[in-house]
């Protein structure tokens, strides 16, 4: 027996798969697995089959074309096409995390392709398919030109492309969003967006801080939140988290949240004790605030406890003086970004977590 790509357009509509299949059938060939594009002309089914070592090509797309298979294109595979088309781009995505350099590669994998080139552009790039050609935006820059004598390109299958290049975006966003930082006292530590996998190492950093320093940030209680919270804090679905990490030994020393609510984004940052008051939440803060002047908030909002010097005075460094208002032992900061007029103040909600510099 021998491995077969087939690919062939059947109308659209009940059974038409079924009769291609019986057509193969009768000629002994296995099909071992089938994608379905849905095109405007049709669905482009695209098998792989085990036929019988004495089949030829020509009878392959006889035995289609009498199964009502239009445009049939036939080549030998290879073994490595049982794996089935979302392990092979799963696959491909993790390569990608692994190597954004490698997009390129990756696509001409993808698509089978028979060239990828990437051509510099000016302004927004092309991007769109037809049969043998294929443009897509290199998310560095540029774009690349992915070319496949055959068979022609689907709508799933640019599909499949741009979530690619989307993923990606994302991971460069990711990458220029990591920067290097030196304090005053020539500390020097890495901020970047936190993750899931950041999880262990944001637990052992709560349990170096003291109990001072959770109740400043949290405002109830003494004591971290559950894992389960700040699961939620490290991938908020609407904001970003940034963690500060020393290097000599590398660990996590502090967090900052930009949760967004509305016009507002509320920022809240937990530094280790021996990382305050040396310059770490300042530079946390603005970060956050220009994550926040990006995604177009109108201002920023902390809710601290009215005796958090540190807290208070960090919030002043931006130099942004907004609306300040005090419900009892706490007080709601309003911090107006660049170009916006400044929103009423927000009250403190009972439960709302706050912050420590």
């Amino acid at each position: 027996m021998a491995l077969w790509r087939i690919r062939a357009t059947v109308d659209d509509r009940p059974g038409f798969l079924a009769v291609l299949a019986a057509s193969l059938a009768l000629k002994s060939v296995n099909i071992l697995a089938v994608q379905v594009h849905t095109t405007e002309v049709g669905a482009v089914d695209d098998f792989l089959v085990d036929a019988p070592d004495a089949m030829t090509e020509t009878e392959l797309v006889a035995a289609v074309e009498r199964g009502r298979g239009r445009d049939p294109w036939v080549t030998r595979a290879e073994a490595r096409g049982l794996a089935d088309q979302p392990t092979r781009t799963l696959g491909l995505a993790n390569r990608l995390v692994r190597d954004p350099e490698s997009l390129g590669d990756v696509l001409g994998v993808l698509l089978g392709a028979t060239a990828v080139t990437w051509r510099p552009t000016s302004g927004s790039p092309s991007q769109g398919f037809h049969d043998d050609a294929m443009k897509l935006p290199d998310p560095a820059g540029g774009s690349f030109e992915i070319v496949r004598a055959a068979p022609g390109f689907t709508p799933a299958e640019y599909a499949r492309a741009q979530a690619l290049v989307e993923l990606a975006a994302t991971i460069g966003r990711r990458s220029t969003d990591q920067i290097a930082v030196m304090l005053a006292d020539g500390s020097e530590l890495t901020l970047r967006p936190a993750t899931s996998d950041d999880l262990p190492a944001v637990l052992a950093m709560h349990d170096r801080c003291s109990a001072g320093t959770l109740h400043r940030r949290y405002l109830s209680g003494s004591s971290a939140p559950s894992r389960a919270l700040l699961n939620r804090l490290l991938e908020p679905a609407h904001g970003v988290t940034l963690l500060a990490v020393a290097a000599d030994p590398e660990r996590v020393v502090a967090m900052a949240n930009l949760i967004a609510e509305g016009q507002l984004g509320e920022v809240a940052l937990l530094l280790e004790d021996g990382w305050q008051r040396r310059g770490l939440g300042t530079s946390l803060l603005r970060r956050l605030a220009a994550h926040a002047g990006w995604s177009q908030h109108a201002a920023l909002v902390a809710h601290t406890q009215a005796d958090n010097v540190g807290m208070l005075r960090t919030l002043q460094r931006l130099g942004r003086p907004g609306p300040m208002e005090r419900d009892g032992n706490f007080v709601s900061v309003t911090v107006p970004l660049a170009g916006t007029p400044a929103p009423g103040p927000a009250s403190v909600p009972a439960q709302t977590p706050a912050s420590s510099a």
